[in-house]
């Protein structure tokens, strides 16, 4: 747990990693974290229910090393919200999230994420009661439009009244619609088409506000085309398949030409963590899962995957078992 401070000078949001359920895991943030210095980086999305009468600690907990730090969550009553925000900023989160993005019905059923476009005034609200208990940077992300809701005008008017009455001024936008019903997430993520000019002019009707697009990015050349039109650009999927996508962008994002690591060094930066955590009980094969793609697309990268992912290899819980896989994608590439 990290002490409550007054938020330290932080990066602009250039490039962020959106919180991914079941991926963006504290495992996963730590990992990314050795890749990039300054990309902001996200939780899963946690639920006001979760934190409030489950297990915060196993919420909350990070190392220190995420910072730029990001907490999502998922609610629609204020009360509730603000109580969370209050804990988030006694774990040290340096922004708090609220997610007006998700369509799965599951989310709906607890009248919180994307459902809530449709009423922007609760979304103020709740915006509002975290301001009011926290002096982190409280932010909104969601959808350009809900169902069949197709024009622009929609977008406009639900950024506009959300930043009237509560005075949020960091919007994270998802270039796609949410369809509540009969699309699965995945669908979602994949079938309403992405309508990146929303997202542009979107930020020239309100030059004053942050603006980040979020969707569909898995190159660098797609993202560094958004950055004159917008503030920043969220990454999703890709940063988890392929998060050497992420060594490029402390220099492309912020200016910072430090050296890069190599991959075997960021291998070797982790081994003393997942020892670490091995010796609290967490099993070897709920670190690795999340390291797969560090080879992604380099000769050598199914051995690591295959040795990383062997029922046999994890159950030693052996943190040497990073370095062998690195020794044998080494030997692999050498051949």
């Amino acid at each position: 747990m990290s002490v409550s401070s007054s938020p330290a000078a932080l990066p602009p949001r250039r490039l962020a990693v959106a919180p991914m359920l079941d991926w963006t895991d504290r495992f996963y943030r730590y990992f990314a974290r050795q890749i990039s210095r300054h990309t902001w980086l996200y939780t899963e999305m946690v639920t006001t229910g979760a934190l409030i009468h489950g297990d915060a600690a196993r919420f909350l907990r990070f190392d220190d090393c995420e910072h730029p730090l990001a907490l999502q969550l998922g609610g629609s009553d204020p009360a509730d919200l603000a109580r969370c925000a209050r804990l988030a900023t006694e774990w040290g989160y340096d922004e708090i999230n609220l997610n007006v993005g998700c369509p799965s019905e599951r989310v709906q059923s607890g009248a919180f994420g994307a459902c809530l476009m449709a009423e922007p005034q609760l979304v103020a609200d709740c915006l509002k009661a975290m301001q009011d208990v926290t002096d982190r940077a409280v932010t909104v992300k969601h959808r350009i439009g809900i169902d069949s809701i197709a024009d622009y005008a929609y977008l406009r008017d639900f950024v506009g009244q959300v930043h009237a009455a509560s005075g949020c001024t960091v919007f994270i936008v998802h270039a796609r619609n949410a369809i509540l019903k009969g699309l699965s997430p995945k669908e979602n993520r994949e079938i309403p088409p992405l309508k990146y000019d929303y997202v542009h002019q979107l930020k020239r009707d309100f030059p004053a506000l942050e603006i980040l697009i979020n969707g569909g990015f898995t190159d660098w050349d797609a993202i560094a085309a958004q950055w004159p039109a917008v503030d920043g650009v969220m990454v999703g999927r890709e940063a988890y398949h392929n998060p050497w996508l992420l060594a490029e962008a402390d220099a492309r994002g912020w200016g910072d030409t430090h050296a890069l690591p190599t991959r075997r060094e960021v291998v070797e930066a982790m081994v003393d963590f997942v020892a670490a955590q091995i010796a609290e009980g967490v099993p070897l094969k709920t670190m690795t899962r999340h390291i797969l793609g560090l080879y992604h697309g380099m000769p050598g990268a199914r051995q690591w995957r295959r040795m990383l992912s062997d029922p046999a290899l994890l159950r030693a819980n052996d943190p040497r078992l990073l370095i062998d896989a690195a020794k044998a994608v080494e030997l692999r590439r050498a051949a």
